[in-house]
């Protein structure tokens, strides 16, 4: 397994995550998050919280790199990492992302654009880490 590759994958992709997220919940769902305001933390809140959910979600970008670096079948590192990515989407929509909406009074409207959001977002992260990470021994 290619360490260095790796790790290069998950720091590029955890840092592509926070353009990604700042445009997804910033601009892209700001309205159907303003809706379903009293189901989420003020903004104030979300602010002091930021550093805990940037540091666990470099953990998870390097958990994830690391998955699909063992699951590597030798194709076209993108789209391997698409196909990956999605997959690991299902795995997040049906663990996690389906329970906010069961759990937590939000619109079924929000619900789904966060199922769809985590399904591109994951493709994206995918396309990335499958773009940059190699074996040890293959060239790029």
């Amino acid at each position: 397994m290619n360490f260095a590759r790796l790790a290069a994958a998950a720091v590029v992709a955890w840092i592509v995550s926070i353009g990604i997220g700042f445009l997804v919940n910033g601009v892209i769902l700001r309205d159907l998050a303003l809706a379903n305001a009293a189901a989420l933390r003020p903004d104030a809140e979300v602010l002091a919280n930021l550093p805990i959910g940037f540091a666990f979600l470099l953990l998870g970008f390097f958990a994830f790199a690391y998955a699909y670096a063992k699951g590597y079948e030798g194709g076209n590192g993108v789209m391997e990492g698409i196909r990956f990515g999605v997959i690991v989407a299902f795995i997040v929509i049906g663990f996690g992302v389906v329970w906010q909406f069961v759990v937590f009074p939000i619109s079924p409207a929000f619900g789904a654009a966060i199922v769809i959001d985590t399904i591109v977002e994951l493709a994206i992260y995918g396309a990335i880490v499958g773009a940059i990470y190699r074996p040890v021994g293959v060239p790029a």
